[in-house]
């Protein structure tokens, strides 16, 4: 890894801290090749602060470090991503992130459609809702769907109609999403469990 700090009149790097779980980005701060090295050197990200004038470990008076996990270069070697795990909020505000967002995993439209399902279950007079109406009926109808789907599913996989069978595998994921939440979990549930057991 080789990043050029001449690049730059003051000799520093921006570098974007992303959480390494979440990939969510937490802020930006600024590195010369003192602060790489001493961030390498303690598994703890330390910047070099513009307003003062010195090395800065991020959580060196607040106690909310960000632990190193891994450390890019961008094509043009003059940027950093590093990699984190966050001890606490991140900004100085408070906030998780200095964009005063939550740090939450996202699984891209699997997280949108998990927030539509939510939404329409708890408007059960919805009109028109398949989800309203199916979550009307009890946790036992939307189980009963869980298997139908996944004994389609097995079906079509035998076959040669890939279009079925990606077809049947998205009802089976669209009514599974629903059978987490009326137990009272989510996707980020399951996922941890997994996480652990790639440990």
């Amino acid at each position: 890894m080789k990043i050029d700090f001449d690049k730059n009149a003051d000799g520093l790097a921006p570098a974007i801290v992303q959480d390494a779980q979440t990939k969510k980005v937490l802020m930006l701060g600024y590195m010369n090749q003192e602060a790489l090295k001493k961030t390498q050197e303690s598994q703890k990200v330390t910047f070099y602060s513009r307003s003062k004038q010195r090395l800065w470990t991020k959580g060196e008076e607040s106690g909310n470090f960000l632990h190193l996990v891994d450390v890019k270069v961008d094509c043009d070697a003059d940027t950093l991503l590093l990699s984190v795990n966050p001890q606490g909020p991140t900004c100085h505000t408070g906030s998780d992130t200095c964009w005063n967002e939550e740090n939450e995993e996202s699984f891209g439209f699997l997280t949108h459609l998990e927030a539509v399902i939510k939404e329409r279950r708890e408007d059960p007079d919805r009109k028109n809702s398949y989800v309203a109406s199916l979550f009307k009926k009890g946790i036992n109808k939307v189980a009963q769907k869980v298997g139908e789907e996944a004994v389609e599913v097995v079906i079509e996989a035998k076959d040669n109609n890939d279009e079925l069978f990606l077809n049947e595998s998205a009802d089976l994921l669209f009514h599974y999403l629903m059978l987490l939440q009326a137990k009272g979990y989510t996707l980020k549930d399951v996922m941890e469990i997994l996480r652990q057991r790639h440990k």
